[in-house]
């Protein structure tokens, strides 16, 4: 199961490491690995909550999220996205980007630098939304219960995490308008640039998510008047009685899709700590990915967050630390160790715990 499941990352890692040498010699082999390693360290959590969706899906649109799903996570996100990053905040052409990118690395750092509270804003608001959304629902497992109680009983309050979500944003953009002006720099105006890119992450959270609730439910309520849906065949996957097929997958999909670019901003940004040569980046944080998708196709078929209960509430607080983290990286550095291991440490934590409330169950 774990070679069947792995196969495609392992070939894909020779194939990268290979194309790493042939590119730049045996120092680029060292790169890449560690690229890989990193992008696999600030990610683990995204395979844990991708699980969680990607079980509600049929086998057809799991091997879509395989193949489709890593194109654009390799390519798009890896690749194409601080290309097209520099290319719209430089106003250049895409072609004078990547002529940029090759030529004049440097200055292509410095770029896509620039670029980092408009992305912070973003993927930080997509992020704290799902964490939000998931601590203010009353959810019948409980982890952490004197904190997530009280949360529940406030998520009856409507629109209470867009709410939230907003006011944690004018409190991110005011704090770095009031550092921009404070120094002199020329960075004023970027505070209503962050304040319009954690805008736009909201309303994309908003727009993904609602559209795949809407037809998540409409495919439930025709499965209940016996007229549509798939029955999953092997209750221990971990995977629902219906699983979603047609548009209701398609937006389930596209979320996962946003979910996965928000997530990969971090590991963008913190290549450019081990190296700014995009090639060697597009290729280490290209195998770390493949690594993250097929951890997260492992979790669904072998039912892992069934077994242990609390992995999902670790991985969603470790959204909500790595969502609070890009917000305060606008205005202060954060080192990219200290951003791998909050995450590793929720997920730790909540394993434990699961494996504890597993004995408990069995005496």
């Amino acid at each position: 199961m774990l070679l069947k499941t792995f196969r495609w990352a392992f070939a894909v890692t020779g194939l990268g490491l290979v194309a790493g040498v042939l590119y730049d010699g045996w120092t680029a082999l060292g790169l890449v690995a560690v690229l890989a390693v990193l992008e696999v360290s600030l990610s683990f959590d995204n395979a844990v909550i991708n699980a969680g969706i990607l079980k509600k899906l049929n086998a057809f649109w799991q091997r879509i999220f395989l193949t489709v799903g890593i194109l654009i996570a390799v390519f798009g996100m890896r690749l194409l996205f601080p290309v097209v990053i520099v290319s719209v905040t430089a106003r250049l052409s895409p072609s004078q980007a990547v002529h940029l990118a090759l030529t004049d690395k440097a200055r292509y750092q410095e770029l896509v630098t620039d670029a980092h509270p408009s992305i912070a804003a973003f993927g930080g608001m997509f992020l704290l939304m799902i964490f939000l959304d998931f601590v203010l629902e009353d959810r019948e497992t409980k982890w952490l219960g004197p904190v997530e109680r009280p949360l529940a009983r406030l998520g009856r309050i409507d629109m209470l995490s867009v709410c939230v979500a907003l006011g944690v944003l004018l409190v991110t953009a005011t704090t770095f308008a009031v550092h921009a002006h404070q120094h002199g720099g020329g960075h004023a105006d970027k505070a209503q640039t962050v304040l319009v890119s954690g805008i736009a992450g909201l309303i994309t959270y908003l727009i993904v998510s609602g559209l795949s609730d809407f037809f998540e439910r409409r495919l439930a309520d025709e499965e209940a008047g016996g007229h549509a849906g798939q029955h999953s065949e092997d209750a221990g996957t971990g995977r629902p009685a219906v699983a979603l097929a047609g548009r209701a997958a398609f937006f389930t999909f596209l979320y996962l899709e946003v979910l996965d670019a928000s997530f990969s901003f971090d590991g963008v940004i913190g290549a450019f700590a081990i190296t700014n040569d995009i090639v060697l980046m597009a290729l280490g944080l290209g195998i770390g990915a493949m690594y993250v998708r097929s951890l997260t196709v492992y979790l669904v078929r072998q039912g892992t967050l069934d077994d242990y209960v609390y992995l999902e509430h670790g991985a969603h607080y470790a959204i909500g630390a790595l969502a609070l983290i890009l917000l305060v990286s606008i205005r202060y550095e954060i080192n990219d160790i200290v951003t791998g291991l909050i995450g590793v440490a929720f997920i730790s934590a909540s394993f434990s715990s699961s494996v504890r409330h597993n004995r408990a169950a069995r005496r």
